[in-house]
This record gives C-alpha cells, sequence and structure tokens, in this order.
C-alpha cells in the first residue's frame, strides 16, 4: 500500500486502484491522503511538528528494529494457498470503484437480480424485527423454515424429506463448501463439468479433494457427454457437481440426459452427487427443471442445494439450504456448528415468506423471469448479428457465455494484443467501459460471461458500447 501526502488547503477524497486482476494477482491499493497546508503555520508550529514527527519516526524505528528481533513466521496454510480469489468478485469490485469514481461503466458481471426483494417478503423481514424476533436461531435453521422447504421440495421437486434432513445457511455458497468438506477426504475427486461456477474447484481444493475438470461443447450446448464422465470415473471419484441451470451457460439438462448420467453413478458406490438449483425457478419453456435426486435410485446420494437468492431477489439476506440423507446433514450441521452457527433469524421469516408465494414463487417470480427472458432475447438476437461471435442460446439462469475468440490474436494500438477472454474484458473496459467476466474464471477461456440481471435499457447501451469498441476489429480466423 502507497501511502502520499499532498499539500493542499482541502481535504481531497480518498482512492483506491487495483489492476484488473491476472490469473493469480493480488489486489493492489494506493491510497491518497492530501493534508492542509502548512503555509498559514507560524514557524513555532512547524518546529513543534517537526519535532513530534522526529519523535514519532524514532520511535518507529525502535519498534521496528524490536520487534526485527523475533523472527514470526507469516507463512499461510498449503490449503489456502492452493486456492484462487474469485475473478467475479474482485472484477464487481473493481468495476463498483471506478464507478464510485466518476466512471460511467455498466456492470454486467455479478451474479445478482436488479429487481427489489418482493413487497410480501421485505415485510416479512421488517415485522420480524418489530416483533423482537432477533436472537439466535437453531443451527440448523427454524423449524418452521425447514418444514416449509421440506413442502416445497415435495410438491415442485417431487423430492421427500423431514426438517432433520435440511440444513439452513447463511447462502447456498456455504451449504455447498459444508456439503465438499462432509463428503470428501484428502485425496479424493471431485469431478466438475466445465464450464463451472468459479468456487466449485476451489472448494474441492480447500477439502483437500482433486478437481476434475470434464470440458463440454458449445455445439452441445455446455451440456456434459455421459460418456466423458463414464470414462473419467476412478476409485478416487467421491463427487459429481451438477448446475441446472447452469451458471455460467444458462445451459438446463434435459430429464433423459439426466438419467444418462444416473446410471453411470449408479454404478460406483462411492459417487456422490451434488446438485446445484439455485436458479431452478429462473428457466424458460419449453426447457423443464428435473431434480436429480428425484430419479431412481439417486435420492440416497445426491445433496440437493438450493436457495432464496435468485428467484427472490434476496442476494443481501444470505439464505440458502441443502437437503439430503441424515448422516451428510448431520455433517454439515455440525461443521456449521462450529463456524457460523445458524441463518439470520430475520432472514429466516422472510423465507417463509418468500415459499408462500406459491408454486415456484407464483405470479412474484414469473414476472421477473419475463423480463429476464425478453432480455436474453435482446442479446441473444444483438450478440448474433455480430461477426466471429458464437452462441449457445440460455435455456434459464440469466448468463450468457459468449465465445469470442474469433478475436484473438489481434494487436490494438493503444492497448496491446488481445490474447485470451481476460485481455478482451480488460480491452472492452478500457473502450467500451463495460465490466464482464473471462471466461477462463469458469474454465472455458473462449468464452466471457455476461449477466443481463440489469434493465433492458441497460442492456442495451452495454450491448452498442461492445459493438462500438469491437467495430475496428476483425476476426483474426475463418469463422
Amino acid at each position: 500500500m502507497a501511502i502520499s501526502l499532498h499539500n493542499s488547503t482541502n481535504i481531497s477524497r480518498v482512492g483506491f486502484a487495483s489492476p484488473f486482476l491476472g490469473s493469480n494477482s493480488a489486489s493492489k491499493v494506493s491510497i491518497s491522503v492530501s493534508l492542509p497546508s502548512f503555509s498559514n503555520l507560524s514557524f513555532k508550529s512547524v518546529e513543534t511538528s517537526s519535532q513530534q514527527l522526529y519523535r514519532i519516526s524514532a520511535m518507529s524505528k525502535a519498534e521496528s528494529s524490536s520487534s526485527d528481533q523475533v523472527k514470526v513466521d507469516i507463512s499461510l496454510s498449503p490449503r489456502v494457498n492452493s486456492v484462487k480469489p474469485s475473478k467475479t468478485v474482485a472484477i464487481t469490485d473493481h468495476a463498483t470503484a471506478l464507478a464510485q469514481a466518476g466512471v460511467p461503466v455498466i456492470r454486467l458481471a455479478a451474479g445478482e437480480p436488479d429487481f427489489d426483494t418482493p413487497a410480501i417478503i421485505a415485510e416479512a423481514g421488517i415485522n420480524a424485527i418489530r416483533e423482537g424476533y432477533t436472537r439466535y436461531s437453531p443451527n440448523a435453521g427454524t423449524l418452521e423454515l425447514r418444514t416449509a422447504i421440506c413442502h416445497k421440495l415435495k410438491e415442485e421437486n417431487g423430492i421427500s424429506y423431514t426438517p432433520d434432513q435440511i440444513v439452513v445457511s447463511n447462502g447456498a455458497k456455504q451449504s455447498i463448501l459444508q456439503a465438499v468438506l462432509a463428503v470428501c477426504s484428502p485425496g479424493d475427486e471431485v469431478i466438475i463439468p466445465a464450464p463451472y461456477w468459479v468456487s466449485y474447484p476451489e472448494m474441492a481444493r480447500l477439502a483437500d479433494a482433486t478437481p476434475v475438470i470434464l470440458p463440454t461443447l458449445i455445439s452441445d450446448n455446455f451440456l456434459l457427454d455421459p460418456e466423458l464422465l463414464e470414462s473419467n470415473i476412478t476409485e478416487k471419484s467421491r463427487l459429481l457437481i451438477l448446475c441446472s441451470p447452469s451458471n455460467p451457460t444458462g445451459s438446463v439438462y434435459p430429464k433423459k440426459l439426466l438419467e444418462k448420467i444416473a446410471e453411470i453413478v449408479a454404478k460406483h458406490p462411492r459417487l456422490l452427487v451434488l446438485s446445484d438449483e439455485i436458479y431452478e425457478h429462473i428457466i424458460y419453456a419449453p426447457a423443464a427443471h428435473t431434480s436429480f435426486a428425484s430419479l431412481p435410485g439417486m435420492w440416497e446420494r445426491t445433496l440437493t442445494v438450493n436457495g432464496f437468492s435468485k428467484a427472490f431477489a434476496m442476494t443481501g439476506w444470505r439464505l440458502g439450504y441443502i437437503a439430503g440423507r441424515k448422516n451428510f446433514i448431520a455433517a454439515c450441521n455440525k461443521i456449521q456448528s462450529q463456524s457460523t452457527s445458524g441463518a439470520s433469524s430475520i432472514a429466516q421469516k422472510a423465507g417463509v415468506a418468500a415459499l408462500g408465494l406459491g408454486y415456484a414463487g407464483g405470479e412474484v417470480v414469473s414476472t421477473m423471469v419475463k423480463a429476464f427472458r425478453e432480455r436474453r432475447d435482446f442479446l441473444v438476437k444483438s450478440f448474433g448479428e455480430l461477426e466471429g461471435v458464437k452462441i449457445s442460446e440460455p435455456q434459464g439462469a440469466f448468463y450468457l457465455f459468449i465465445d469470442f475468440s474469433s478475436y484473438y490474436g489481434i494487436e490494438v494500438e493503444g492497448f496491446g494484443k488481445i490474447e485470451n477472454s481476460e485481455s478482451l474484458c480488460r480491452y472492452l473496459l478500457d473502450k467500451g467501459q463495460v465490466a464482464l467476466v473471462p471466461g477462463d474464471a469458469f474454465g472455458d477461456d473462449s468464452c466471457i460471461r455476461i449477466s443481463y440481471a440489469a434493465s433492458l435499457t441497460t442492456l442495451q447501451a452495454s450491448f452498442e458500447r461492445i459493438k462500438k469498441a469491437l467495430i475496428s476489429l476483425r476476426p483474426a480466423v475463418p469463422v
């Protein structure tokens, strides 16, 4: 951290600057602080200030000298060193800092709905505060919410659980991490189709397990090939992670494909499945959601994760859950009891209200999904008209994962060479002032993820900026 003191009669703002993340780079921060001018001070006061600064400097040197004699081990755990920081979070934070500094950046990096939390849900949270429902909740979640979750899973997903087979956490992300830690041992393998959500491989590494990445093709709508899966299962395979609808591709697994995958999984007693279903309600007909645990023989080996952030626009409420057989859930509950303890009591009251909106969130959620679909259609049509672009039309969630690789290899005057998804994202941020996430963060460097969880007007403006930024570029290879 660099600190500079400027002579000024005014107090200037504190500014933060960080590079656009490289694959393993850490954010750097520079702070600029301005102090009042010394021009109006007397020589005596300046002398006094100098003496004070000298004493402070001398003390600092003495303390430094003393501390240097003690050799402090500042090394980190190998487990932590093996984990990469989230590019999605880093780019979102970087874009936010630019916006706060007055740069008109359009931020399409974060996977966060732009809608407000529905009023009936928000009111339930407000009422919880007014009624004093502000104490610790049971570690696994309130019985009221876990019972409501069981009802939802039975009615909407065709899978039966009891409240003691549910753990409510501070977001689905925590539920996934606890599941991985609960079932994976050092040396185990976690099978992850790519493109994947950025945190899956890192969670495997936190459990001292090895992520095994299986690539998919845009021509196959980024869906896992069952034959590829079967050929990569070993005696070390412990967990298969599936996400449908998918982040970052928006792909939805058809039931027939899931059945083929289930037949393969059934041959391997050690292999479990984590089914991430956080986007299940954000889906576009005729696509339909199938819970993996509802397939024959899969209930006993499936950990189903879901939550409230996406469909109910409750990202800041931090509320998710996991469902599974008792021994797995008890293990997740144990981990949670020694880390965060139970989720927010206020958020859980809001969660009960959310599940009370009706099947699949009722009209409130369907209205949001209708808007997402309109945005998707606009972007698919618009980007489909650009030269050198490949698109797999998403069937769910609110992301486009677009192949821009035909633009790689182009030298841009004043910028440099566009070599990969990261440099193209930097170019689009510099030239077009649109923040996107490079595909290498998701395991596919040929693509860039665009979140269309923003108003149609914002998306129209962002497309025009991107188009303008690319207008001078030509595909480096024929498409």
